[in-house]
């Protein structure tokens, strides 16, 4: 039997140079109920204020980083991990070169009707 897995040794080789004044994205995997993307900012670089339909992680992996989930405001470094319900505002400033994992997760229509 093969079961299909991806394998990725190091998520920081993904993304091996972020340009000053960018961010970068790359879809890292993809199927029918999760994406994940890998972001990496330049230091002062901000995904401003916005909200998502789906469930989503945040996983910061390099770098630090001032971060708005609703009304609250916190740093992230390497290592924080956030879950966001759907719908929350949230916006992320990197303050420092940074490298964040974004996994979003897919829910049925079915689902969203029993919420």
């Amino acid at each position: 039997m093969t079961l299909n897995y991806t394998y990725l040794a190091n998520l920081a080789e993904q993304i091996p140079e972020i340009p000053p004044d960018s961010i970068v994205s790359r879809t890292i995997y993809s199927d029918d109920q999760v994406k994940a993307i890998l972001f990496g900012f330049a230091a002062g670089q901000e995904l401003s204020e916005h909200t998502s339909a789906q469930m989503a992680v945040l996983h910061f992996i390099q770098g630090e980083a001032d971060l708005t989930l609703g009304d609250h405001s916190m740093s992230a470094q390497v290592g924080t991990w956030v879950h966001m319900p759907p719908r929350l505002p949230h916006s992320v400033y990197a303050r420092t070169q940074v490298l964040m994992l974004l996994l979003m997760f897919k829910t049925s229509s079915s689902t969203e009707k029993q919420e």
